[in-house]
């Protein structure tokens, strides 16, 4: 287990690596002008250029970054100034961590009991009413669903509150709005994983040797038709992590998907490039995470790694 777990390790740094290298590359050819929407002079120009090293060649503004990355430092902010990355990041990850956390957990155990529910009542109505809010999850974006919930939940009902991120009252509403698609995804995964499992020989040999209908979907079904739901767990488990911009958005929560996209309008070629970064170690580091569930999860998966 320990030569796997190493593996994976090595993939996943060297993958770091080579998405810091693109992503620093591509961010540089990137069209427009990152001073052009401010009114400067030559020598102003000059001396800002000079100060966030754009005067210098790119590989060695590359080798500095790279310096930089390992010991922490994102940089500092084109437009937002004196503003270091890593503030940015410390004061807005929180929000979108708390948030994604709490859409997660909802998302994944909610989908995995519609899922199994679904597949126990083939045929019955209870299937077709898990089949129905997983296509009604898939098919809605987030921001119809989030304003459908502020506008019937918030407005008219006054159940929760619309906006703003102060207590636990307030999580209701973002959470289910982006956690909707996830948990229909998984139930659908789940549900079509379940039935396959269903048919196989070792749950009828369980069933021959007499063991109740509960040990054997908990022990052996569940068990093995969880593995395609941890798949899709890993990016998307990065992904609501790291901030939603619609949810956060509708929602007026202070997390890191705006910080994003305005990097991207202003371009903010240090904003882009570090928040671009540890959006992909996140997802590389769930991807990893995935691997090693997969390890403990089903043991054939491992040692067919430690053979190769």
């Amino acid at each position: 287990m320990t030569r796997y777990i190493l593996q994976r390790l090595a993939i996943s740094l060297v993958t770091i690596w080579v998405l810091v290298t693109v992503v620093f590359v591509l961010v540089r050819c990137l069209p427009g002008d990152p001073f052009a929407s401010e009114k400067l002079t030559p020598e102003i120009r000059a001396n800002m250029e000079r100060y966030y090293g754009f005067d210098q060649p790119l590989s060695v503004q590359y080798a500095k970054y790279l310096k930089n990355l390992l010991r922490g430092d994102l940089g500092m902010s084109l437009k937002y100034q004196n503003m270091p990355i890593n503030q940015i990041i410390q004061n807005s990850f929180p929000y979108s961590a708390d948030l994604g956390i709490r859409t997660i957990l909802f998302a994944t155990f909610t989908g995995i009991f519609l899922g199994v529910v679904a597949a126990l009542n083939r045929g019955r109505p209870l299937e077709y009413l898990c089949i129905f809010v997983a296509v009604v999850g898939i098919s809605l974006p987030d921001f119809i669903t989030g304003s459908l919930l502020q506008y019937l939940l918030g407005q008219k009902l006054r159940l929760f509150p619309v906006a703003l991120w102060k207590g636990f009252s307030y999580t209701v509403l973002p959470t289910f709005a982006l956690s909707f698609y996830t948990l229909a995804m998984v139930s659908r995964i789940m549900r079509t994983s379940m039935l396959d499992v269903t048919g196989q020989d070792y749950i009828r040999t369980a069933r021959a040797k007499g063991l109740s209908p509960f040990k054997i979907v908990w022990r052996h079904q569940i068990r093995n038709a969880i593995l395609p739901v941890v798949t899709i767990l890993g990016p998307i488990t990065a992904a609501i992590l790291t901030g939603t911009f619609v949810i956060e958005s509708i929602y007026a929560i202070p997390g890191m998907g705006k910080f994003y996209v305005l990097g991207v309008q202003n371009l903010d070629y240090t904003m882009i490039l570090s928040l671009t970064v540890f959006y992909g170690v996140f997802l590389i580091a769930a991807n990893f995470v995935v691997d090693i569930l997969y390890g403990f999860i089903d043991p054939r998966i491992r040692l067919a790694g430690n053979k190769r």
